[in-house]
C-alpha cells in the first residue's frame, strides 16, 4: 500500500510539473532585428499634435550604461488584455452634439471614433437615467410603480440614443458599451431624493435590479448592444446631484442577493458585472468585501474606479490598483470615469489638462487596467450643460455661438493610446530609469509593439529606446508624449 501511494504521489508530482512547465513557457522573443520605430508626437510651445516626427533605427546595444538614460521594453511576457479606451456619453454630450452643424457633427465623430483620421476610441459609457450632466432630472418609471409597468426610456430618444447609434456606426458597426445608474428613482430612496445620497430602500431592492435589466433591454431593442454595467456609480458620495450611498457589505449583498441572480435569471450573466466604480483610494477596502464573498464574487467581473480622489500628481494611489489586481488576479481592473473638474474658459488650453490624462493612463495600464473610459466627450462653452452647476472639462468643447469644436490637448494625449493600442492587446514589461520619464507599452494583435512616453518636464531628455538588445536613440520635448511603432 506504501509502495502503491508512493508511485501515486510520483505520478502526481510528474503530472504538476508538466502543468506548469507548460504554464510557464513564454512566446518566443519579440524580434527586434530589421525593425523600425515610427515616432509620433504631441509636444507644448509647438504645433506637433499626434504628428509623425520620422522613424529610428536599433543599432546593438547589449548592456547599456548606468549614465545613459533609457526606456527599456520587455515583450516576451505578457499581462492583462485590452478592452478598450474611450470616453462616456453623457446627456450634456449628446444634447451639445445636437446643437452643433452637421458638418461639426460629422467632425467630432470622425475626431473620435475613426482610426486613421482621428483616435479610434472603442469603448463607451452612459448614464441609466439623469447624472449631472443632464440639463434636467427625469426618471424612466413613475411614482410608486415597484412593478415598473410605467418603465420608458422616451427622454433618450431625443438626444442620446440618436448620438449612441451614429456612435456606434462610426466606430464601425461595434462599441464596446456598459451604462451606470446615478440613483434610483427618489420613491425608492431613504430619503425620497434623487439628490443628495440615501440608500435603496430594502423593499425595493428586487425592482431596482430589474431596473437594470429593463434599461439594457430598450437599449439593446434598438440595435445597441450593451457589453456591461455598474452596479451604482461613487456610491461612497452623497452628492448635491444624483447620488446614492452603498457601503461594501450593502454593495455586496445587492449583488449577491439581487442584481446578480436577476442578470442570470433574465439571460444577461454574459453581461460585465462592475462594482465600486469609484475612487482609487478605497479600492482595496472595497474589492476586499466584495471579492472576499464567492457568492457576490461569482457574479462580478471587475472593479471599476475614478480618478477624483485628491490628486496631487503623486503615483502613491496606483499602488491601490495594482494591489487588487495582485489580491484577485481572477479578476478585471476598469477605470470607468475621470475628468478635470472646476471649469474655466481661461484654462481649456493649459498643459495641465492633457498631462493628468497621459500620467493616469500611463500609470493605471502599469497596474494592471484592462480599459479606460474618459467622461464627458464633448461639452459646450460653459463646460455643461449641467442642472446643478457642476461645470467640468472636457476633450473637446463646442461653441454653440459658432458651431466650431475646439480641442484641448488632453484629446490628443489619449489619441497616443487609443489610436494605437487596440482591443486585444497585451501590455509587456517596460521600465525607466530616471524618474523624468514615465512609459508603458503593449503588442497589438497584428504584432506592432507601442511604447508610450512622457515627460512631465520642462526638459529636452535625450534617451535610449532599449529593446532585446538592441537601441534606438530618441528625444523627449519638454512637455511632451510620443508613441512609438515598432514593427
Amino acid at each position: 500500500m506504501k509502495q502503491f501511494s508512493f508511485i501515486l504521489l510520483v505520478l502526481a508530482a510528474s503530472s504538476l510539473a508538466q502543468a506548469q512547465q507548460k504554464t510557464a513557457v513564454k512566446k518566443p522573443p519579440f524580434a527586434i532585428a530589421n525593425k523600425t520605430a515610427t515616432v509620433y508626437t504631441t509636444a507644448d510651445h509647438s504645433d506637433l499634435r499626434i504628428s509623425n516626427t520620422g522613424t529610428l533605427t536599433f543599432k546593438d546595444l547589449k548592456q547599456p550604461l548606468e549614465t545613459q538614460v533609457a526606456v527599456f521594453v520587455d515583450p516576451v511576457t505578457t499581462f492583462q488584455t485590452l478592452v478598450g479606451i474611450g470616453g462616456s456619453l453623457t446627456d450634456a454630450t449628446a444634447e451639445t452634439f445636437a446643437k452643433l452643424p452637421k458638418e461639426a457633427q460629422a467632425e467630432f465623430l470622425k475626431a473620435y471614433y475613426d482610426r486613421t483620421n482621428g483616435i479610434g476610441f472603442t469603448l463607451g459609457r452612459t448614464n441609466i437615467a439623469s447624472c449631472d450632466f443632464s440639463s434636467d432630472m427625469y426618471d424612466y418609471v413613475e411614482v410608486n410603480d415597484a412593478a415598473l409597468k410605467t418603465f420608458s426610456v422616451a427622454h433618450d430618444e431625443k438626444f442620446k440614443f440618436p448620438l449612441m447609434k451614429r456612435a456606434i456606426e462610426a466606430a464601425g458597426g461595434k462599441l464596446t458599451l456598459f451604462v451606470s445608474p446615478w440613483s434610483p428613482p427618489a420613491w425608492m430612496k431613504s430619503n425620497n431624493n434623487r439628490l443628495q445620497g440615501g440608500t435603496l430602500k430594502p423593499e425595493f431592492m428586487q425592482s431596482w435590479a430589474n431596473h437594470y435589466v429593463k434599461y439594457i433591454k430598450a437599449v439593446e431593442s434598438r440595435g445597441m448592444p450593451v457589453w456591461g454595467l455598474s452596479v451604482q456609480n461613487e456610491p461612497m458620495a452623497t452628492q448635491r446631484w444624483e447620488s446614492c450611498v452603498f457601503t461594501a457589505e450593502a454593495e455586496r449583498d445587492f449583488i449577491k442577493n439581487f442584481l446578480g441572480p436577476t442578470l442570470q435569471k433574465q439571460g444577461m450573466a454574459s453581461r460585465k458585472l462592475i462594482a465600486w466604480d469609484h475612487n482609487r483610494d478605497l479600492i482595496q477596502q472595497r474589492a476586499s468585501v466584495l471579492l472576499g464573498d464567492p457568492q457576490a464574487a461569482k457574479y462580478i467581473w471587475g472593479i471599476g474606479y475614478h480618478w477624483y480622489e485628491f490628486w496631487t500628481g503623486s503615483d502613491m494611489l496606483f499602488n491601490n490598483v495594482k494591489s487588487v489586481h495582485e489580491s484577485y488576479p481572477g479578476k478585471q481592473l476598469f477605470f470607468t470615469e475621470g475628468c478635470n473638474e472646476k471649469f474655466n474658459v481661461d484654462s481649456m488650453m493649459q498643459w495641465r489638462l492633457g498631462e493628468r490624462y497621459g500620467y493616469s493612463m500611463i500609470n493605471d495600464f502599469n497596474s494592471g487596467t484592462a480599459g479606460w473610459t474618459d467622461w464627458n466627450m464633448l461639452l459646450d462653452e460653459t463646460g455643461g450643460p449641467n442642472h446643478v452647476g457642476n461645470f467640468c472639462f472636457a476633450p473637446l468643447h463646442a461653441d454653440t455661438k459658432t458651431g466650431k469644436l475646439i480641442y484641448t490637448n488632453a484629446y490628443y494625449y489619449m489619441g497616443h493610446f487609443s489610436k494605437f493600442i487596440r482591443p486585444g492587446a497585451k501590455r509587456v514589461a517596460t521600465s525607466v530609469n530616471r524618474d523624468k520619464l514615465i512609459s508603458t507599452a503593449f503588442i497589438n494583435t497584428d504584432g506592432k509593439l507601442a511604447v508610450v512616453v512622457m515627460n512631465r518636464t520642462a526638459e529636452k531628455l535625450p534617451y535610449k529606446l532599449w529593446i532585446g538588445g538592441k537601441a534606438a536613440d530618441a528625444t523627449s520635448l519638454p512637455h511632451s508624449i510620443s508613441t512609438f511603432i515598432i514593427q
